[in-house]
């Protein structure tokens, strides 16, 4: 899965590095260490006229077009698609058939899901001048709070932006229904590849820059780019713990990236 990522902004930045040719008017796209599903964020597509890449603003969490009421709709449920039952479900065959999109970005965080990585050591009560003399108490299997759990940043080796593989729906209001026109994303998943194995079992699809344009652009019903929903090779990426404190989404600055 994928429930948290980051991005250092810039939009001179991303505009150069996924060759967008559209931005919108006056668009400010700030730094953002902890984001998290149901926030607004940049999201490449092709416009519909030209083809070029247009950036969008877009809410984490798909909402179905033809959903009556989009805040009646459970988004943290569409947060992510599995890339493996893509063409199954009617939810994300339509997207994944005909509003594919490109999620800029410069890592995602994932927490420890397999014991395969070390944990970190229990504080004893000797530690730090706590009730001095007092022998350890037995070892036992902590059972984490939440929260606790370690987290690890996935990145570029390089530090250089990437892009997710996401799907994308465009709510429009009914007649004389009131509500604003709502645009929403879905960044599909994979199987873990051999570096996060050892942590959790799924990963975005992140696709490699040469594959962009056919994602972007390539509507064949016929042969859909099933091929590109695989898991990137590990050579290309780097694992370093991060901070936990990025599990409450009121946590944010460079601070996050670097395991406190």
């Amino acid at each position: 899965m994928c429930g948290r990522y980051y991005s250092q902004g810039d939009k001179q930045r991303i505009a150069e590095a996924f060759k967008v040719g559209k931005m919108p008017p006056g668009y400010h796209l700030p730094a953002d260490y902890n984001i998290a599903p149901s926030t607004y964020q940049p999201v490449i597509r092709p416009d519909r006229e030209t083809r070029e890449r247009e950036l969008v603003p877009m809410r984490w969490g798909l909402v179905p077009a033809k959903v009556a009421d989009p805040k009646a709709f459970k988004i943290y449920t569409t947060s992510n698609a599995r890339a493996e039952s893509i063409l199954d479900k009617p939810i994300w065959r339509g997207p994944f058939l005909h509003t594919r999109c490109l999620i800029p970005i410069d890592g995602f965080y994932e927490w420890l899901q397999r014991p395969g990585l070390p944990q970190p050591p229990a504080i004893e009560p000797g530690e730090h001048g706590l009730f001095p003399g007092a022998p350890p108490p037995p070892m036992k299997t902590p059972k984490p709070k939440a929260g606790s759990k370690p987290v690890y940043k996935f990145e570029m080796k390089g530090h250089t932006p990437f892009a997710m593989a996401g799907l994308y729906s465009q709510w429009r209001p009914r007649p004389g229904d009131m509500q604003e026109p709502l645009d929403t994303f879905s960044i599909v998943t994979t199987e873990a590849n051999e570096m996060m194995t050892a942590i959790h079992d799924r990963m975005p699809v992140i696709l490699h820059e040469r594959d962009y344009d056919r994602w972007l652009n390539d509507y064949d019903e016929s042969r859909p780019p099933i091929d590109l929903l695989r898991p990137f090779e590990s050579e290309g990426m780097s694992m370093t713990p991060a901070n936990q404190l990025v599990g409450n989404v009121k946590n944010n600055g460079p601070e996050m990236l670097n395991s406190a």
